[in-house]
């Protein structure tokens, strides 16, 4: 509804009354509707001596890896373990039926005994030969025969032996013991099956793989491996393929890195096709927990000792492309620090440049700081706030 003439005349004269009184207020009564500076946490970050850690997934290897295959020919006639079960080195796994390859022994025994009564033989006649030429009554192409007859006899003795050495490991072989000492799988083949023996093409019997050390085997980028060789040339860091650099890793449903172990190779190429080269470290495994197959994380060592200055994440935040962080100078005005992050160390972050040992950080209630404004800075300790956000 439109305002009549008299009532608008009195709004205007209420406004103009409203805006002289304001003008009339003093400077001072304007000052006091600014805001308040409001109370924020602020802490100087941790300086010490770190060193970096480059981490990467991987998974158990076994040093060992053996098939169990039989050397003989025969019927499996009785298995000696459990599917599953750790075995030693020379404990029995398998026996195949020994009867024929005791029947060829005792017939290579007595070729041996046969051949031993050749050359005894061969001897005698060889010695009367001599006798008779001494005694001018036999000719030397007696003797030269004797003694060919004796090398021949000798010499079919010497394969009788061989031959008999031979029976003797077949017969052994019957009996297929443990190359390691590892886990053994189930068994491939049951009692009463006939196996072939001697050659590549022979069933497996059984697999076994060792598990006390154990590999640990990941891939590193050329970027970590070029890193490495410039850090080994500069006295930082020993390379891996000179020294036994310490790694640790985790399991999937681990949280600490409480399993050690070091660098033991390093492959000699990179892979084609990933653009990634292999390393190896090695872990004990007393515990046997460890299996060949399991994925674990690791960490290794990836830099020389230094210097470094840390902040908490929670301090860090995000202006576009960039991060920073927000600091208090001595009259309490909040400004701006871009910041160059490094790796997480130890809970809390390395800040590679833009921030000093002495600066006061903003490490809770940035949500009530604005640069430029002041703020009301309350100091804390970073452990302290580490200790709280694990719950201690």
């Amino acid at each position: 509804m439109p305002i009549s003439s008299p009532r608008r005349s009195c709004a205007i004269a209420v406004v103009s009354l409203s805006l002289l009184a304001a003008c009339d207020q003093p400077a001072s009564d304007s000052a006091a509707a600014a805001p308040p500076a409001l109370p924020v946490d602020v802490a100087r970050p941790v300086v010490k001596e770190v060193t970096e850690w480059d981490f990467y997934t991987g998974r158990f290897e076994a040093i060992e890896y053996v098939d169990v295959r039989a050397r003989v020919s025969g019927y499996l006639r009785d298995v000696h373990f459990r599917d599953g079960q750790t075995v030693n080195k020379g404990d029995l796994l398998f026996s195949i039926d020994p009867r024929p390859f005791e029947a060829a022994l005792a017939g290579a025994r007595a070729e041996v005994a046969r051949a031993e009564a050749e050359v005894e033989l061969a001897d005698l006649s060889l010695r009367r030969a001599e006798r008779l030429l001494q005694s001018s009554a036999g000719s030397r192409e007696r003797v030269e025969n004797r003694r060919a007859d004796k090398l021949t006899a000798e010499a079919e003795l010497a394969g009788a032996i061989a031959a008999e050495r031979e029976a003797a490991l077949e017969l052994e072989f019957t009996r297929i013991t443990s190359p390691i000492t590892g886990r053994i799988s189930d068994r491939r083949v049951d009692v009463g099956n006939l196996i072939s023996g001697g050659s590549t093409q022979t069933a497996t019997l059984a697999t076994i793989v060792s598990l006390d050390p154990i590999y640990f085997v990941f891939d590193a980028s050329e970027a970590d491996y070029l890193k490495y060789a410039r850090l080994s040339r500069t006295g930082d860091r020993p390379s891996s393929r000179d020294a036994a650099n310490p790694v640790f890793v985790r399991l999937i449903d681990e949280s600490g890195w409480d399993r050690q172990g070091q660098m033991d190779f390093v492959d000699n190429a990179f892979d084609p096709g990933s653009g990634t080269i292999r390393g190896r470290a090695i872990f004990d495994n007393p515990d046997l927990v460890l299996t060949p197959g399991l994925f674990g994380r690791m960490r290794l060592i990836g830099s020389g000792a230094y210097t470094a200055v840390l902040l908490p994440d929670e301090a860090i935040l995000s202006d576009q492309s960039r991060k920073i962080v927000l600091t208090v100078d001595g009259d309490g005005t909040v400004a701006v620090r871009p910041v160059v992050l490094g790796p997480v160390i130890d809970g809390l972050r390395v800040i590679r440049s833009g921030l000093d040992a002495g600066d006061n950080v903003i490490v809770r209630g940035v949500q009530r700081a604005r640069p430029g404004r002041k703020v009301v800075p309350q100091q804390v300790a970073i452990e302290d706030l580490l200790a709280a956000r694990d719950g201690g």
